[in-house]
């Protein structure tokens, strides 16, 4: 069974920092690319960063870039996404996915508070 498993978040002032984390079973893991997104209360789900297997490529939305870091640890069948210095625009609920048979996390709430 493929699952996508995410743990952190949380609440956290501006300024704070916080790591969120996503377990994959079932499948290949490094095989595949992964995304974070995110999609706050009335918008659309919005691409954050992405990770390519062995982490030869690594992307970013601009509102991020600079302050957030992907990776991923395939031994533990793990990707990662450090949050830094953290704004109120950054309150969202963060999914991870593998985009290439569309497998989702549970999300994850991040709240930052002015």
């Amino acid at each position: 069974q493929v699952r996508l498993v995410q743990s952190g978040g949380g609440l956290v002032q501006t300024g704070g920092s916080l790591t969120i984390s996503c377990v994959a079973s079932g499948f290949a893991f490094s095989f595949y690319t992964v995304n974070w997104y995110r999609q706050a209360p009335g918008e659309e789900r919005q691409l954050v960063a992405s990770i390519s297997p062995e982490g030869s490529d690594i992307n970013y939305s601009d509102s991020v870039k600079g302050r957030f870091t992907i990776s991923r640890d395939d031994a533990k069948k793990t990707v990662y996404l450090q949050m830094t210095n953290l704004t109120p625009e950054d309150t969202a609920v963060y999914y991870c996915n593998e985009p290439a048979r569309g497998f989702w996390g549970q999300g994850a709430q991040v709240t930052v508070s002015s």
